[in-house]
């Protein structure tokens, strides 16, 4: 890199992610920017079939679209019972427009269309950093296991987390404080390997 970060960019438009990494990188002193500080960039399509081939995509690709060090990352759940599904395509589970309402409700149903009563699941993420060229800094992955919910409880988070029971709770995400999943999540996981590379690599 060359030189130490005081700025990073978040790549991301979601609100509520947005919110997950302003809250664990608190603790460092960096300007920290969302996409939607700069905005004429255009969307940087996942067409990779893995976590870490779309994190990286995004990361090199928002990295030079907006000229400054930025951190993305690739999350999706895994169900068990489907096979993995619908894990890279998570965010676009039944359509572009589906909500994400929909989107659980067509889960639930495609579980019981198995006729397994194999509940398990994992929340994956991969993050990854890229300079202002869209070289590689670091990248790192996290995961969270769990249970999935006979049906959506809760209305924290976003996404699929109110049908996603971690291990060792009762609760789904949905129902959990900001402050527990943002301890245990999968992206808390993988933050916790790219908190200290950005504290070893950001001006005092």
């Amino acid at each position: 890199m060359g030189h130490l970060l005081t700025d990073l960019t978040i790549a991301t438009f979601n609100a509520g992610k947005l919110i997950e990494y302003r809250t664990m990188l608190a603790g460092i002193r960096l300007n920290v920017r969302a996409l939607s500080d700069f905005p004429d960039v255009a969307d940087v399509e996942e067409t990779a079939d893995t976590f870490a081939g779309n994190a990286i995509l995004k990361a090199v690709g928002y990295a030079r679209a907006t000229g400054s060090v930025t951190l993305a990352d690739d999350s999706g759940l895994e169900v068990a019972a489907l096979d993995g599904r619908p894990g890279v395509l998570s965010a676009r589970y039944g359509g572009e427009n589906t909500s994400f309402a929909e989107k659980m409700s067509l889960l639930l149903n495609e579980i019981a269309k198995t006729g397994s009563s194999d509940r398990r699941a994992r929340f994956v993420c991969v993050a990854a950093i890229a300079d202002e060229s869209g070289k590689i800094l670091h990248t790192a992955r996290g995961e969270c296991t769990g249970m999935i919910a006979a049906e959506p409880r809760g209305k924290h988070g976003f996404g699929y987390d109110p049908l996603f029971v971690p291990d060792g709770f009762e609760m789904t995400f949905g129902e959990l404080p900001d402050e527990i999943k943002h301890q245990i999540s999968h992206r808390a996981a993988a933050f916790a390997q790219i908190i200290p590379y950005l504290r070893d690599n950001t001006a005092v």
